[in-house]
């Protein structure tokens, strides 16, 4: 018998598909079961977004009706007045100033950890020292708030000094005495808040660059910073940047750290280092409980908690996009 009549072999039958690719339903129970369970939780958190908004809204708009001023570039906040006067301009320079010195002092200071944990240090100190910073992001806010209140704002007085000498004739680092509660504290204070998020996600996205490209670099007789600055750092400038955004989200939304250590008024003083200054979150947590039910007080605060969560959407969802541009670092290593 020739080799071309010979009778094949029955091949076993292909395994019935149990994804959801291609619009098919999962045949077992078992995937359903997830399968709706994940549904549920992501329509679940859609809800409580919206009824989240839908709520702030609603409390808002009887305040806004009643305000005598402008809310957004109104320098004052007199609730018990008649009629009431308030506005969110001094909130909104706080807010964002703290949090740009924060990003300022703490992305640099984050990415070079990140690159020595994943590239430099050996793997008995790279794994302590990512433990250490991992402790750093469960440290609840009001343990850094009293930090920052007993230690670092007795002990900045010198670096004020320092810096009015040297800096101080452009107006922004003019020191003219007094305690240390001001926007650059609660910067500098956020600043150490914010790192250890921008660290282990920059970390993360460093250790998964193409190790081939790292490799090859090295071959050619590259040094090890020629390899960061040309394989590294050119594959997780978009995870750094979403790293940023996170941190960024979280500096403006601080409430407790920031009330601890910041002298409230509601002046925009022309130097950083002037006491005085609020943000939104920490508004309300000082004026909520001294607002009166009765008048627009608490509606006036929930107005200004409005403009933080549509601050905070705004940064999340710049960070996703960012993410999505580029997702190279997903599996590529593999």
């Amino acid at each position: 018998m020739s080799i071309d009549s010979a009778p094949a072999s029955a091949s076993p039958p292909p395994p019935t598909p149990v994804s959801t690719a291609g619009g098919k339903k999962p045949t077992r129970p078992g995937d359903r079961v997830f399968l709706g369970l994940a549904r549920g939780s992501g329509i679940t958190l859609l809800v409580i977004m919206a009824a989240i908004a839908v709520f702030l809204t609603w409390q808002a708009t009887k305040a806004l009706g009643e305000n005598e001023g402008n809310f957004l570039t109104t320098f004052e906040w007199d609730v018990n007045a008649e009629p009431p006067v308030f506005g969110i301009a001094v909130l909104a320079f706080g807010t964002v100033v703290s949090s740009i010195i924060a990003m300022v002092l703490a992305v640099p200071v984050s990415i070079g950890i990140a690159l020595f944990i994943s590239h430099y240090a050996p793997r008995k100190l790279a794994t302590p020292l990512a433990y250490v910073v991992d402790l750093l992001a469960a440290v609840p806010s009001i343990v850094y708030g009293l930090w920052g209140a007993l230690f670092l704002v007795p002990h900045l007085t010198g670096l004020y000094e320092w810096m009015d000498e040297y800096l101080g004739w452009t107006g922004i680092f003019e020191y003219n005495g007094g305690a240390a509660r001001s926007l650059f504290t609660a910067g500098i204070l956020l600043a150490i808040m914010i790192l250890p998020v921008v660290t282990n996600v920059s970390r993360e996205v460093f250790k998964q660059s193409p190790k081939m490209q790292e490799e090859a670099a090295l071959a050619l007789g590259a040094t090890r910073w020629e390899v960061i600055r040309m394989s590294v750092l050119p594959f997780g400038r978009s995870g750094v940047i979403s790293a940023s955004m996170l941190g960024l989200g979280r500096a403006l939304g601080e409430t407790m750290a920031v009330a601890t250590v910041l002298s409230p008024s509601f002046l925009i003083a022309p130097s950083l280092l002037d006491p005085g200054g609020g943000t939104f979150a920490q508004n309300i947590a000082a004026s909520f409980k001294e607002a009166s039910p009765a008048g627009v007080g608490r509606e006036a605060l929930i107005a200004s908690g409005l403009v933080l969560f549509v601050i905070t959407l705004l940064v999340n969802g710049l960070a996703r996009l960012i993410i999505a541009r580029r997702k190279e670092y997903s599996g590529a290593n593999a």
